[in-house]
């Protein structure tokens, strides 16, 4: 199984295709395995890589460096082991956070574009912010969820990331995945995914964004994805009818031919 060491930590990954990179980054608590059919469509046209963030899938469980700051520097050093260059990353849920923390931190020399999977510009309710979906009340339930009952959690998370409940095959993908991320590993990254805000950010980014958002999200809304189209310079909203957080699952068929719309039209 390929892995590469980055600031510390053994990554897992993998690679298929050649062409124009395409780097997929997962959610909080999941992994690249639910990317196996993304990863084998692109890659009869592209060079498809997806990534085990550390503490996640089958990268190495660190004690250490679980926050959306160290992801986006083991992202930066993963793209330069690699030699990615004018790589379109798509970020699902927290994969999204860590490509705009990277950006913010490495600017865009290695990105072409950038895919926003359903992910608002801040997760917290700040005052000044009108698309916040838990404020401290609801963190310290949620950590405490996590070390408390890893399967209740899980089916938690599942019953909030899909618009029906999914089939047997997906459900135990999602379940295998949040269940190889340790307690620890999830409260630490949890907190720092929730509290993070890019508002600031999103105006910066210099490069074209797809934005995807799923009608029927049960904890966000249409309105806060739309909100990081807003403040991008060069953006594009796509809505996904029949989806809640995960229309790459949900709806795969549709998202990858719109995901393939956008980067071809690069």
């Amino acid at each position: 199984m390929p892995y590469v060491r980055c600031n510390g930590a053994d990554l897992y990954y993998e690679e298929r295709g050649s062409g124009r990179p395409i780097v997929f980054l997962h959610g909080v608590m999941a992994g690249l395995r639910l990317f196996d059919r993304q990863v084998s469509d692109f890659s009869v046209e592209y060079r498809v890589v997806a990534l085990d963030f550390r503490g996640h899938g089958r990268s190495e469980k660190t004690e250490l460096g679980h926050t959306i700051a160290q992801y986006a520097r083991d992202l930066a050093a993963f793209l330069d082991r690699l030699d990615l260059d004018d790589a379109v990353v798509v970020g699902w849920s927290m994969g999204a956070l860590v490509s705009w923390e990277y950006v913010d931190r490495f600017g865009t020399d290695r990105i072409r574009a950038l895919v926003d999977v359903d992910m608002e510009a801040s997760r917290f309710q700040w005052a000044d912010y009108d698309h916040g979906i838990t404020d401290l009340d609801g963190i310290r339930e949620t950590l405490a969820l996590a070390q408390r009952d890893r399967w209740s959690l899980a089916e938690r998370v599942t019953e909030q990331v899909f618009e029906e409940p999914p089939g047997a095959e997906v459900e135990r993908s999602v379940f295998d995945e949040i269940s190889r991320t340790p307690a620890p590993v999830k409260s630490a990254i949890l907190f720092d995914a929730l509290t993070v805000d890019y508002r600031d950010v999103l105006p910066g980014i210099d490069v074209p964004m797809l934005v995807c958002a799923g009608a029927d999200e049960k904890r966000g809304t249409v309105a806060a994805a739309r909100h990081v189209a807003d403040l991008v310079p060069d953006a594009t909203f796509e809505l996904f009818e029949e989806s809640g957080h995960c229309p790459f699952l949900e709806e795969p068929e549709r998202f990858d031919r719109v995901l393939r719309r956008f980067v071809d039209a690069l």
